[in-house]
C-alpha cells in the first residue's frame, strides 16, 4: 500500500510540473502575441531584402563591367545569378538561425519542470 502512495505521489507531481510548464508557455505566447506577428512580418521583410540586396549588387557590378569592357559574356546576367545565390545562402543561414533559436527556447521551457 506505501508504494502505490508513493507512486500515486510521483505521477501527482509529474502532471503537475507538466501542467506549470504548459502554462508558462501559454502566459508567455499571450504576452507575445503582438510580436510574433510583427516579429513575422519582419521576417519576411529581411529574408526578402537579404536576397534582394546582393542581387542588385550583382547588377549593378555586372552593367559596370558590361560597360566598361566589351566582353562576349553578359557580367549583368552572371553577377545576377551570382547575387541571388548569395542572398539565398544568407537567407538560409538567418532563417536556419532563428529557427534554432525558437527551438532552443521551446526545449528549455519544457525543460523547466524537469529539472526537479
Amino acid at each position: 500500500m506505501e508504494k502505490s502512495e508513493r507512486d500515486q505521489a510521483v505521477a501527482q507531481k509529474r502532471l503537475a510540473e507538466k501542467v506549470r510548464a504548459k502554462e508558462r508557455r501559454k502566459m508567455r505566447s499571450r504576452r507575445d502575441e503582438a510580436r510574433n506577428v510583427w516579429f513575422g512580418l519582419g521576417m519576411f521583410g529581411v529574408v526578402g531584402w537579404s536576397v534582394a540586396i546582393p542581387a542588385l549588387i550583382g547588377i549593378f557590378v555586372g552593367v559596370w563591367i558590361d560597360m566598361t569592357w566589351k566582353s562576349p559574356y553578359s557580367w549583368t546576367l552572371m553577377l545576377l545569378v551570382i547575387g541571388i545565390a548569395a542572398g539565398c545562402v544568407n537567407a538560409w543561414f538567418w532563417v536556419r538561425r532563428e529557427s534554432g533559436a525558437i527551438t532552443r527556447e521551446n526545449d528549455s521551457d519544457s525543460n523547466d519542470g524537469n529539472d526537479s
